[in-house]
């Protein structure tokens, strides 16, 4: 009876994909860089575990390393001013203000602790183009913002992506509205020969921001 007990229990886990515990799967619709397997997606999820549950997230922060939003990454994992993780998901972004809703994603702070909800429209979009789009949120620590943070963070965002590109090229999936976003920024940040020229003036002619103050602590309009 034993016996019979362990093969059945064997054939269930050889019938089904096994996957590290708790964590969700990256979808299999979404082409990734061929280092990352499963087993090497799963070598790398206790890391982030604090994080997210979903391996998506995983690899997007995992392919920040070796590029300028690797201070992002770290700053994600709890380097940041309130020395606590800071929790990724996908989340309906007009459950928190309808205004929000076409937002790609957004920054948030609750009771203490650092937020970034990121659209489900994005949820099977390349994790490189997920990664830029987090170098860029992670920048945002507190309650406040201005025009020169958005700056910052738009060009940190182009920056990154670019970097992206030329370790991970397969990460320009013209399909994915976050790509085309990413690409868009790109464009900006290559005609103003890589420097913020015209990231600043978009931001500035931004609707979105036209009440937010020129500075905020720790961005200055230099």
């Amino acid at each position: 009876m034993k016996k019979v007990f362990s093969l059945i229990i064997l054939s269930l886990f050889m019938g089904s994909p096994v996957f590290a515990w708790g964590y969700e799967p990256v979808p299999e619709n979404i082409r990734l860089p061929e280092k990352y397997s499963q087993e090497y997606i799963d070598s790398i999820s206790s890391e982030y575990s604090k994080v997210s549950k979903e391996q998506i997230f995983h690899v997007a922060l995992d392919m920040l390393k070796g590029t300028t939003g690797d201070f992002s990454r770290k700053a994600i994992l709890g380097n940041n001013i309130t020395q606590h993780p800071v929790k990724i998901e996908f989340k309906d972004l007009s459950e928190i203000d309808p205004a929000y809703s076409t937002f790609d994603a957004i920054g948030w702070k609750k009771k203490g602790r650092l937020y970034i909800f990121i659209n489900p429209k994005h949820q099977y979009a390349p994790p490189g183009a997920l990664a830029a789009l987090l170098s860029h949120e992670a920048l945002h620590q507190d309650e406040y913002n201005s025009l020169s943070e958005e700056t910052y963070a738009w060009t940190m965002e182009a920056i990154v992506w670019t970097e992206i590109l030329k370790i991970y090229p397969e990460s320009n999936d013209v399909e994915s509205s976050l790509v085309t976003r990413e690409n868009i920024l790109k464009q900006l940040l290559e005609k103003g020969y890589y420097t913020n020229k015209y990231i600043k003036k978009t931001v500035y002619a931004n609707n979105g921001y036209k009440n937010l103050p020129l500075t905020s602590p720790g961005f200055s309009d230099k």
